[in-house]
């Protein structure tokens, strides 16, 4: 089964996204498409960027940057689970792309955002944007969530409505077809 690498990029202390990526996993595992990793960039903690050279060299010298790299390398794709912060996905997701070059090519690539009235579409757009000049396969489709902490229960939990259901759904499908037609290639 190939493997898919959930990053969830908001690292604030009292985020409210975690149930958005909190239900990405779950739903992603019950799928069964794919063995799933979760990277929560904020258990990553990354420091700004603080390689000496450049990443498409992979002379890496940071302990951190090492650990980074092997958990990049071994996903077959990629999903990244991203809000929207002044029009724009977090810097804690921009920096994490940036650490590498070459683990990033060639690996399919997908969005889910969450924000206010757009939904995390800006955000979906810039990082689609960076995602391209690294190599990633990115879908055009992405699952947006509009005004996603009407959807978070008491307990904190994100009750997904028959649109985001299908959204995902959709999405992992998409990434597992493009995920198999690069394993071929």
């Amino acid at each position: 089964m190939k493997k898919l690498l959930i990053i969830y990029g908001s690292t604030r202390p009292n985020r409210g996204g975690l149930p958005v990526a909190e239900w990405v996993v779950q739903e992603a595992e019950s799928a069964e498409l794919f063995e799933v990793a979760f990277a929560d960039l904020k258990t990553v903690n990354l420091p700004l960027l603080d390689e000496p050279d450049h990443p498409a060299q992979q002379k890496y010298t940071k302990e951190h940057t090492k650990q980074w790299s092997q958990t990049v390398t071994a996903a077959d794709a990629i999903l990244f689970v991203t809000p929207e912060y002044d029009y724009f996905p977090p810097a804690a997701i921009v920096n994490a792309i940036q650490f590498l070059a070459k683990e990033w090519a060639g690996k399919p690539a997908g969005i889910v955002s969450y924000g206010g009235v757009s939904g995390g579409l800006r955000s979906t757009q810039a990082l689609r944007l960076l995602l391209s000049g690294v190599g990633t396969l990115t879908l055009s489709a992405s699952v947006p969530i509009a005004f996603y902490n009407q959807y978070i229960n008491d307990q904190g939990v994100l009750e997904a409505n028959e649109a985001m259901k299908k959204g995902l759904t959709a999405l992992l499908t998409e990434l597992q077809k493009m995920t198999e037609l690069v394993a071929k290639s």
